[in-house]
C-alpha cells in the first residue's frame, strides 16, 4: 500500500523554547517536511492553553503556504461553532487565491478550549456549544462552491475575490459522531484517532461511505487517519520523548495543568504513581505509535490497512523542539 504522510501540528509551546517561539517553531518544522516530502500540513485551534499555542490557524496556515513550495497546508481544525461561515470562506478562499491547489479547510465542532473561552469568542452573543454545527458547515460548504439553493437568504452573496479557488473541505472527528455529517454533506474526513484511540474504529470510515454514497455526491472521497507518533533511533529513546505528551494526557484526566515536563521528570512522576495510574499511563501509551523509523512505518501501514485508507498524519508532541524536528525526519526514513 502506498501511504500518504501528513502532519498535524498543534504548536505545542516547547519546554525547550518561550511560548512566544512556538508558532516560529510550528514554520520551521513545516518547512522541514515539505523539504522532506510530506504530503499535507495542517496546524489546530487552541485557546487559552498553557500546552498549545496558536489560536488563529488562518493566520499561521497562510504564513506556512508562503514560505514552503509543494506542501498542502491549512487547518486541522477551524472549531466553526464560534464563527461566522461567511468569514471563514472568505478567509479560506483568500487562501486558496493566494495559495492555488495547496490550501485545506478542516473545520471541527470542538471547542478548543473552555466553556469561559467560547463565552469570550461568542460576546456580546451566547455560544451555542455546537447546536448549530450541522447548519453552519452545510452553510460553509455553499458559500465554498457558490451553490447556496435560491431560497437561502445568503444565496445572491458572492465570496470574494473570485469563485474559482476552492479550498479542500474536510470535517474533523474524534469518534463516529460527525462521520454521518460528514458524509451526508460531502466532506472529505479526518478521523483523530490521537485524541480517543479506544473509540476510533474502522466502522466510523464504513458508515461515512455510507452517508457519502447516499447523499449521491459526486467524486472520490479522501479519508484520513490522524495518529499519535514519536519516533526516535531507538526505541526506547522514542518511549521516552512520547512521556511528555503521555504524561500531559493523564494529568488532565487528573484536573492537573503544567507545562510539559522533561522525559526525565516523567519517569519521576512515573516512579511514584499508584499502581492503577501507572496502569493509565501505559494504556494511553499504547494508544500511540512509538519506536524506530521502521517500527512506525510498519504500525502504520497495518493501522492504514486497518482503517482502509491511504493517508495517515502524525501528531508529534515533545519537551524540546530537536526532538519534534528528529521525530518528522526518522519516520520519513521508514518509508
Amino acid at each position: 500500500m502506498s501511504i500518504k504522510l501528513s502532519v498535524v501540528d498543534q504548536s505545542p509551546v516547547h519546554g525547550s523554547h518561550p511560548a512566544i517561539e512556538a508558532p516560529q517553531l510550528t514554520i520551521e518544522l513545516a518547512k522541514l517536511c515539505d523539504e522532506l516530502g510530506y504530503y499535507r500540513y495542517w496546524v489546530a485551534e487552541h485557546h487559552d492553553s498553557i500546552h498549545f499555542a496558536n489560536p488563529c490557524p488562518e493566520i499561521l496556515a497562510t504564513a506556512i503556504a508562503s514560505v514552503t513550495n509543494n506542501i498542502r497546508v491549512g487547518s486541522g481544525g477551524v472549531m466553526l461553532s464560534h464563527y461566522s461561515p461567511l468569514k471563514v470562506a472568505e478567509c479560506f478562499k483568500m487562501m486558496a487565491t493566494l495559495f492555488p491547489d495547496r490550501i485545506d479547510l478542516g473545520v471541527g465542532r470542538a471547542p478548543g478550549g473552555t466553556g469561559l473561552t467560547s463565552q469570550a469568542l461568542a460576546y456580546p452573543h451566547q455560544p451555542h456549544h455546537g447546536d448549530l454545527y450541522a447548519q453552519q458547515a452545510q452553510l460553509l460548504k455553499g458559500f465554498i462552491e457558490g451553490n447556496l439553493p435560491q431560497n437561502n437568504p445568503y444565496s445572491q452573496i458572492k465570496v470574494l475575490p473570485d469563485s474559482s479557488p476552492q479550498p479542500e473541505l474536510w470535517m474533523l472527528g474524534s469518534s463516529g459522531g460527525s462521520a454521518g455529517l460528514a458524509g451526508h454533506l460531502g466532506y472529505n474526513i479526518a478521523l483523530a484517532r490521537f485524541i480517543d484511540p479506544d473509540n476510533c474504529h474502522p466502522s466510523i470510515f464504513s458508515e461515512y461511505l455510507e452517508q457519502w454514497k447516499r447523499a449521491e455526491h459526486q467524486g472520490t472521497p479522501n479519508r484520513m487517519l490522524a495518529i499519535a507518533c514519536i519516533c526516535a533511533d531507538t526505541e526506547e529513546e522514542a518511549r521516552l520523548r512520547a512521556g511528555t505528551a503521555v504524561y500531559r494526557k493523564l494529568a488532565a484526566q487528573l484536573g492537573i495543568r503544567e507545562a510539559f515536563l522533561t522525559p526525565a521528570d516523567v519517569q519521576d512522576r512515573y516512579k511514584a504513581f499508584s499502581p492503577a495510574h501507572q496502569a493509565e499511563y501505559d494504556h494511553i501509551l499504547n494508544g500511540y505509535t512509538v519506536g524506530t523509523p521502521e517500527q512506525c512505518a510498519e504500525e502504520i501501514t497495518q493501522l492504514a490497512t486497518a482503517f482502509d485508507c491511504d493517508e495517515v498524519a502524525t501528531v508529534a508532541v515533545t519537551h524540546s523542539q530537536a526532538d519534534r524536528l528528529d521525530s518528522y525526519t526518522q519516520l520519513m526514513k521508514g518509508f
